[in-house]
């Protein structure tokens, strides 16, 4: 299984220690403001907003929050201000890594970020490095329990979607970034439920991790992804089940 899904099935099933952290609030008001910020607060026209809006209330955000979040990147409220950056780098066994922050202060994040890759085996590489190995895409991850196959691939090409891939427990439907919105209300409306929609960074090519590096690589994506100011991590990794297993 590819990184990025391999990643979300394991954070899935750490949802409700990740909730505990309270670090996505932290997360997500980051993102509110800075989409706030740059598109303006009308939810919309800012697709940016809209996804950040969703994943606020699909994590029980109070609307107060919400609302807060939104003003302070429209100026309406002070707040600090942010910024959005890109890390590129390697991880244990060459993993081609994207690490996107949101941050207010670069160098303390760059200097933390460079920190955690050299603790687990891994190194900061210069911009463009690594980013060329992926394709940005929208993606809706379906649970295998709820849906057929073959029905599934039908309604998403229907729907707009570029390919469906089949993993382990999911079905990922793929779209182009912009129809993301689009593919996702067509299949709603036909009864299909998904565990996560969003827009991602997905490799072109994996790397077959085993052993002491594939338990390096996923205390790697952990640790970064418990960092305040790191909203995403995307890397090419591919760990099989039965390694999974002996890394849990």
């Amino acid at each position: 299984m590819s990184g990025h899904s391999k990643w979300h099935s394991i954070k899935h099933k750490k949802a409700a220690i990740d909730a505990k952290r309270g670090n996505i609030f932290t997360k997500i008001i980051k993102e509110l403001t800075v989409a706030a910020r740059i598109g303006g607060g009308n939810a919309e026209s800012n697709s940016r907003l809209r996804l950040a809006i969703s994943k606020a209330k699909e994590n029980n955000m109070p609307q107060d929050n919400i609302t807060r979040a939104i003003k302070k990147g429209t100026g309406e409220l002070p707040g600090v201000s942010y910024e959005d950056f890109t890390y590129e780098g390697y991880g244990p066994g060459g993993v081609a890594m994207l690490v996107t922050v949101t941050t207010d202060n670069k160098n303390r994040t760059v200097s933390e970020v460079r920190h955690l890759f050299s603790r687990f085996n891994g190194n900061m590489g210069e911009a463009g490095c690594v980013a060329w190995m992926f394709h940005k895409k929208g993606m809706l991850v379906v649970d295998k329990t709820t849906a057929d196959e073959e029905e599934l691939l039908m309604q998403a090409l229907d729907a707009g979607a570029e390919d469906v891939k089949t993993e382990t427990n999911t079905y990922d439907i793929l779209t182009a970034p912009e129809d993301l919105e689009t593919v996702k209300e067509k299949l709603e409306k036909q009864g299909i439920t998904f565990t996560l929609a969003e827009i991602t960074m997905v490799p072109q090519t994996t790397i077959k991790l085993e052993g002491k590096d594939a338990q390096q690589m996923l205390t790697l994506m952990e640790k970064l992804e418990e960092h305040d100011d790191i909203q995403n991590v995307y890397a090419n990794f591919d760990i099989s089940e039965e390694e999974l297993a002996k890394c849990e």
